[in-house]
């Protein structure tokens, strides 16, 4: 296993991020058990989850079963780096989301509770919220860091000019900022080439990818429908509309010799500002298999094949639409 500096921060996460959004609501606890054993034996140190996971409003279900397997002991709290995430409704009052310091100080107990641990690596915001200030969100983040209940602060969904007001906000209060943003990123998801990419790379922000292969689009859909498997209605929706497209990846893919899934994770790998890529396994074939993508090692010729493939917004801006 390859390891990274989180951002500009001194800590060293896996290339890969064990995303635990499936426990629970599509993974048992006991499976979830045995995929966090085997990530934790392949060398993926870098856990995410989020309060809301789970999907039952204020239970924090994935959270829980997090916590009962780190409970085990081993040295599984160790020898992690644990991060989860604030901001959505965790009950039916009018503070039951958000960030205010009310909430996210309130949320961030619930978490550690639900987690059965002293402290959080790091603690990400699941979301802007523009009604919250940014004195009051690092006053209350500053308090959690110094109580030792969070190391680490990220974002997530958060637009560039979020990244950079939140860390010149920060850096008047000589606060290490944010460290991290968790964004929606794969070949054909690439908006955030626009603004977000270089507001990280600006700020020392390590970028952490969701949804790598587009919702199992990238996966090799085309070949799985072709063998019989049976295709959500929005996966069909997609291949309708991308149809030429997954042709002409898959056939490249099939031309390099490799799984199409591991190219469009080996294909973000390649991009520097990319700390660790999150992968939602529901087997444990798709723990060890995602394990290729690192060893592969795109070619100039290739990234520009994908690139033909998979068009992003032109670089980032304002040169992709300006002179």
């Amino acid at each position: 296993m390859e390891y990274v500096r989180l951002g500009r921060s001194a800590l060293k996460v896996s290339r890969l991020c064990l995303g635990t959004m499936n426990f629970g609501p599509l993974t048992s606890e006991a499976d979830s058990f045995t995929l966090m054993d085997k990530a934790l034996d392949l060398g993926i140190n870098f856990f995410d989850s989020a309060n809301v996971y789970g999907w039952k409003t204020g239970e924090g279900i994935t959270e829980q079963i997090i916590g009962r397997w780190l409970a085990q002991g081993g040295g599984r709290r160790q020898r992690i780096v644990l991060a989860t995430k604030v901001y959505g409704r965790m009950g039916d009052g009018p503070n039951d989301r958000g960030l205010s310091a009310y909430h996210i100080r309130r949320a961030c107990e619930e978490s550690l509770r639900r987690l059965q641990t002293d402290h959080i690596d790091l603690y990400q915001m699941h979301h802007i919220d523009r009604d919250a200030r940014w004195d009051e969100i690092w006053q209350v983040m500053e308090g959690l860091v110094r109580d030792g209940k969070v190391v680490y602060v990220g974002s997530s969904n958060f637009a560039g000019w979020h990244i950079a007001q939140a860390n010149g906000e920060a850096a008047q209060r000589h606060f290490l900022g944010l460290v991290s943003e968790q964004s929606l990123y794969n070949l054909n998801a690439r908006t955030i080439e626009l603004e977000v990419v270089p507001a990280c790379q600006a700020h020392g922000v390590g970028l952490i990818p969701w949804s790598p292969l587009s919702g199992g689009l990238l996966g090799g859909v085309l070949r799985k429908v072709a063998e019989g498997r049976r295709a959500s209605e929005r996966i069909q929706k997609a291949i309708e509309k991308h149809g030429e497209q997954l042709r002409a990846y898959e056939t490249l893919c099939r031309e390099l010799g490799e799984a199409p899934a591991d190219v469009a994770v080996a294909w973000l790998l390649h991009n520097p500002v990319v700390t660790a890529p999150i992968i939602g396994p529901r087997t444990l074939e798709q723990v060890t298999g995602g394990l290729r993508a690192l060893e592969i090692r795109l070619s100039a010729d290739s990234l520009a094949k994908l690139d033909h493939i998979w068009p992003g917004p032109g670089g980032p801006a304002p040169e992709a639409y300006a002179w």
